[in-house]
């Protein structure tokens, strides 16, 4: 500041020494301030980033895509979502919606250049994995057909989609029972391993075309609401699930994590409204059972799935036949199932060659 200040003196004196008038050296004084003193008005910022976005910023896909059951946030570099919320009630699992009428396909709204296609799964050896389960959708059509988006799927381990993970997903459905409203949120996950160096390293496979990402991990979030007074309850549970076969010896206490660490693995924060130092948010594994489906129960289950949903006699058969060979006997309910189902079959074999002559 004191050389500031000198040089200024310096400046002024040499100027008025030279200068013929006052005002000559009023100007001078004034000149040197402009190009010496710094400017203390505050910078404005250009909401619309001034020149360097005069033709706009980086568009990531990742922006909030809204559909009648589900909404996502798309990652347009490895083709799947980054996470899908979704919200289920006893009411929303009523309905006649059939997946049978639903199709695999690209999401209209992502724009080609960043969709995954059917034929990246195609022989791939991994299974198109829903993260909003058609199951969460019976009272709409178009709910249901909206899961089938590719935008909503991720390659998953065919035995993982179909034993694990549809047993978390079943739980998830059976909350509602106990709930009246439940949340959902569901996504994929690449996290590091450690190398033989002893170093950790992310690395993923990709499939098809598209380069479709294979996540090693899936995680799910479920905030469950039950209204009561004088307060209502929520309960919430994190879980991460290796992307790979798990077999019924594995609890899915097994695979919870804290939720805070869950956003540090996915850089997400997850129902941001929520204040959690106020509200009290149990933990549901201790509220509520978090038990899947035992081996038998599951096998019943599907079983049961296959009989009702049985177009001829030989699939009706074979659903029976490999559940025995599973070692699992028919419950009663399966039994009177099959029966009525094998009368109704045949009356329709009856009639369909009936017809024919």
């Amino acid at each position: 500041m004191k050389l500031h200040l000198k040089s200024l003196r310096f400046l002024g004196g040499f100027a008025c020494g030279a200068a013929v008038s006052t005002a000559s050296c009023i100007a001078a004084m004034e000149m040197y301030k402009k190009q010496t003193l710094p400017d203390t008005r505050e910078e404005t910022v250009d909401p619309s980033g001034g020149i360097m976005g005069r033709y706009g910023f980086p568009l990531t896909g990742a922006e909030i895509r809204y559909y009648a059951n589900h909404t996502l946030s798309y990652d347009q570099a490895r083709r799947t979502p980054r996470w899908v919320v979704e919200h289920i009630s006893s009411e929303k699992l009523l309905g006649n919606a059939e997946r049978k009428r639903c199709r695999f396909r690209p999401d209209p709204n992502v724009p080609v250049i960043f969709s995954a296609h059917n034929e990246d799964y195609l022989g791939s050896g991994w299974s198109r994995g829903h993260m909003v389960p058609a199951g969460d959708n019976k009272f709409s059509e178009q709910a249901m057909a909206e899961t089938f988006y590719l935008s909503n799927i991720v390659p998953q381990n065919l035995e993982n989609n179909a034993g694990f993970w549809n047993r978390l997903e079943m739980y998830c459905r059976d909350l509602t029972k106990r709930f009246q409203d439940v949340w959902i949120i569901t996504g994929p996950l690449i996290l590091p391993e450690v190398g033989a160096d002893g170093k950790k390293i992310i690395s993923y496979k990709v499939i098809g075309k598209d380069d479709v990402a294979v996540p090693t991990h899936l995680y799910k979030v479920i905030l469950a609401q039950r209204k009561g007074f004088p307060s209502e309850t929520l309960a919430l549970a994190a879980f991460v699930v290796p992307n790979r076969p798990i077999g019924f010896d594995h609890p899915l206490t097994e695979f919870q994590v804290s939720l805070v660490d869950l956003e540090k693995m996915s850089g997400l924060t997850f129902f941001p409204k929520v204040d959690r130092t106020r509200v009290p948010i149990q933990n549901l594994c201790n509220l509520d059972s978090c038990k899947l489906l035992s081996s038998q129960q599951f096998h019943l289950y599907i079983t049961t799935r296959k009989v009702g949903s049985a177009g001829n006699i030989f699939k009706l058969d074979k659903a029976m036949s490999e559940l025995k060979e599973a070692g699992i006997a028919p419950d009663s309910y399966l039994l009177k199932l099959y029966a009525d189902k094998r009368k109704e079959l045949e009356s329709k074999e009856v009639s369909g060659n009936t017809r024919g002559h």
